[in-house]
């Protein structure tokens, strides 16, 4: 889990701060246009990363798909409409990563498009250039469907939980706010299970939106995908 280069690790980096900030700003800017001030007032609406970063979570997001920022506050109280507002202002950090694994996959697809003029203008160091910028958008796109899966998990206190509890009937809301207790412990046991018990749970919910991605908008063909990732 941790055997990660160094080159690899100045590629994530940047990829890591992006994804990480993009999600908690549009946590922010999207409960502000729901009417909660809340967020905005603690100045964390904002693409400022210092603002947002959790240290621990940025550190684990930096050897694996999953990681976590200061999580952005919500007052409900504040909304113009309770579940439209709690739904809209979750949602918006995992499909801020969508749409940036979206954008990564495209720049993946042009690149691939201009390789021959790309070779042709840099001259003995095209290998090299193009290298780097494949693996840099790759690990775009791997990066941002990681953390937009991870956080659509319905365990607390990720945005799944909190989306799903809002899509449930009354009835079914207080035995499954009840579940929130245990949250944290099945998130580290759906980790450790990865890390230690070689059954990668977030690695097989990963895998098919990645490897759509890959696929049908980055436009990587089957065969590369295999020899990376595995039939």
């Amino acid at each position: 889990m941790f055997d990660i280069d160094p080159v690899e690790m100045m590629i994530r980096v940047p990829i890591v701060l992006m994804a990480l900030t993009v999600h908690e700003f549009c946590h922010a800017y999207f409960a502000l246009r729901m009417g909660d001030p809340t967020a905005y007032r603690l100045g964390r609406c904002t693409l400022n990363p210092l603002k947002h970063l959790d240290p621990l979570g940025t550190i684990c997001l930096m050897f694996a798909p999953i990681g976590w920022a200061k999580p952005v506050p919500i007052n409900p109280i504040n909304f113009h409409d309770w579940k439209k507002g709690i739904l809209v202002a979750t949602g918006a950090g995992p499909a801020s990563n969508v749409v940036q694994a979206i954008l990564w996959a495209l720049l993946l697809r042009g690149l691939m498009f201009f390789m021959p003029q790309l070779e042709r203008m840099l001259g003995p160091n095209a290998e090299t250039a193009i290298d780097a910028m494949f693996s840099f958008f790759l690990v775009g796109v791997i990066v941002n469907i990681g953390l937009a899966v991870f956080n659509c998990l319905p365990v607390y206190p990720l945005d799944g939980f909190h989306i799903s509890l809002q899509l449930m009937r009354p009835e079914s809301q207080e035995r499954f706010a009840g579940t929130a207790q245990y949250g944290p412990m099945i998130i580290i046991a759906i980790v450790l299970l990865g890390t230690f018990g070689n059954v990668s749970i977030l690695g097989m919910l990963i895998r098919p939106p990645m490897i759509f991605v890959l696929q049908y908008v980055a436009g990587l063909p089957e065969e590369l995908l295999i020899g990376m990732f595995g039939g």
